[in-house]
């Protein structure tokens, strides 16, 4: 899909800094499927949206930082949860929005992230998160940057939940059906390895 030129400059974020407790304690995004590591499927996607492409992690930096134009990192040791990524990613965003991808998703494709942008662009002052049937999908989401004093505020105040920081105020949304596979996340060895044996049965 054609990028629209129309649409304001983007950062984009790709969350890879977890524990990967349901991998057995592995570095997700370098788990491979299809022959690639995870992360370089969603570098493969976003690559040609934005300038600013900004990988959150806080292992095997040397390995990621091939696929980002910058590297991030939690300011603490203790694996604090996604929304660290994510403020880490708007701290350091060199553009108006950033918009946030977790590492797990490798079906995600151009259609739906072109959608998120062409929405989000409607309301410039507000996030853009996805909704798949009834439940939302908080770390799929596009932030205005102008969100950061907000999201600092409440992580000072010892919030971890992205869903009920952004869902706090007006947002805009990007409908999905349920069970959209473009936003399986891949988050277990089974449901990996069982994603690679349905590739392999369409091809």
């Amino acid at each position: 899909m054609r990028d629209d030129d129309s649409l304001p400059a983007c950062s984009i974020l790709l969350l890879a800094g977890g524990r990967g407790q349901r991998m057995g304690g592995q570095d997700k995004g370098l788990l491979e499927w299809r022959g690639k590591p995870l992360i370089a499927h969603l570098h493969a996607l976003t690559r040609p949206l934005t300038d600013d492409l900004i990988i959150s992690c806080n292992r095997n930096l040397d390995r990621y930082t091939a696929y980002a134009d910058r590297l991030v990192q939690d300011d603490s040791s203790d694996f604090p949860g996604p929304l660290a990524g994510v403020r880490a990613g708007l701290q350091a965003a060199r553009h108006a929005w950033l918009l946030v991808l977790p590492c797990d998703c490798p079906r995600l494709d151009a259609e739906l992230l072109q959608s998120m942008r062409r929405i989000a662009a409607r309301h410039p002052d507000r996030p853009l998160l996805v909704r798949q049937g009834e439940q939302w999908e908080p770390l799929f989401c596009l932030l205005p940057k102008s969100l950061l004093p907000t999201l600092e505020q409440a992580w000072q105040a010892g919030e971890r939940s992205p869903r009920k920081i952004l869902l706090a105020d007006a947002v805009s949304v990007l409908q999905c059906p349920p069970d959209d596979p473009r936003l399986a996340n891949l988050n277990t060895p089974t449901l990996l390895t069982e994603a690679g044996i349905d590739e392999r049965k369409r091809t």
